[in-house]
């Protein structure tokens, strides 16, 4: 039996599998036995009406999962599946609440990795998949960094190496009106709107499904995150290392301030490159020791827009 037959199986028997996707390893259980989706809940310490994100096959299974499909989502999916998109849409009467928290939406999508595409098929059905890590964390973006943060919690981990992408899906709402990208992600407005022929809203409303990632304070290391302009670093770093705090930076450059007590973690100046790094980094970075992580602000631009989302919330759950 191979490696994803078992896989396979341990899902049927409602247990818990950690599998790689193209943005991050996922925590997976049968999204259609209720048991099963507790032990995900319970093994991350999610909140009960946090929404999950089920993973499909392939496009054919949309009908067992939503109803009134709009054209959209069904020339979206064609453009963008596999790959980093999660479709919000209006849930199918069988969905377990525990998937929809609640809701009358419910989110889907096909991961573009190898493993998780031959488990899924294997499968034959639904997986729900949050990020395999403590809810509120830094989000798994290789199989150690699940048996590090998750354990014995985990049947099995499917080991696919590094994912390619490393931050997690672009999130978009079809379930009504216009649509509205809930969660920045690598597939970014631009390319959504080419696809439909006019451009998504951007950030929630009072109206809108609650979705993943959308606390403000996620994505987060231990040790306290500060998010700053590059040009101020310095002056940041040279204050907290006066008062005694050992200080840790990500950014392109290092800081010419000589102190034992300053690590510095290079960053990348490509966007796509910076965050498929992005959360190895904080997890270095976050074993450290150090009192404080300083990181150089993004730049104001679209490409950068998701990276920024991360940061920002990493920065408020850090405190």
């Amino acid at each position: 039996m191979t490696d994803v037959s078992r896989a396979a199986a341990k899902l049927r028997a409602g247990e818990l599998v950690a599998f790689p996707t193209e943005t991050v390893y996922g925590l997976g259980a049968d999204a259609c036995n209720p048991l099963a989706i507790a032990k995900i809940f319970a093994a991350k310490g999610r909140p009960a009406d946090h929404p999950l994100i089920v993973h499909l096959p392939d496009a054919s299974h949309l009908e067992r999962w939503a109803i009134d499909i709009p054209d959209a989502a069904r020339t979206l999916a064609a453009a963008f599946w596999p790959g980093p998109l999660t479709l919000i849409l209006r849930r199918h009467p069988a969905v377990l609440d525990a998937i929809t928290g609640g809701q009358d939406s419910v989110g889907l999508r096909v991961p573009n990795h190898p493993l998780a595409l031959q488990l899924l098929r294997e499968f034959d059905g639904g997986v729900a998949a949050p990020s395999a890590n403590r809810f509120g964390r830094v989000s798994p973006t290789t199989a150690a960094h699940v048996r590090e943060e998750l354990g014995d919690a985990v049947a099995l981990i499917l080991d696919g190496g590094a994912c390619a992408v490393g931050i997690e899906s672009t999130i978009l709402d079809l379930s009504g009106g216009e649509p509205r990208i809930l969660r920045p992600g690598m597939l970014d407005a631009a390319a959504i709107g080419a696809v439909l022929g006019r451009s998504p809203e951007f950030g929630g409303t009072q109206t809108a499904p609650r979705v993943s990632g959308s606390l403000e304070a996620h994505y987060a290391p231990r040790t306290p995150l500060q998010l700053a302009p590059a040009v101020e670093l310095a002056e940041i770093a040279r204050k907290a290392l006066v008062a005694g705090r050992r200080v840790a930076v990500l950014a392109s450059q290092p800081l010419a301030l000589g102190h034992e007590n300053l690590a510095w973690c290079p960053a990348s100046e490509d966007a796509a490159q910076f965050a498929h790094d992005l959360y190895a980094r904080l997890r270095e970075l976050d074993v450290m020791g150090c009192d404080l992580i300083l990181v150089a602000a993004p730049p104001d631009d679209d490409s950068w827009r998701a990276v920024a989302d991360r940061l920002r919330r990493a920065a408020a759950g850090s405190k």
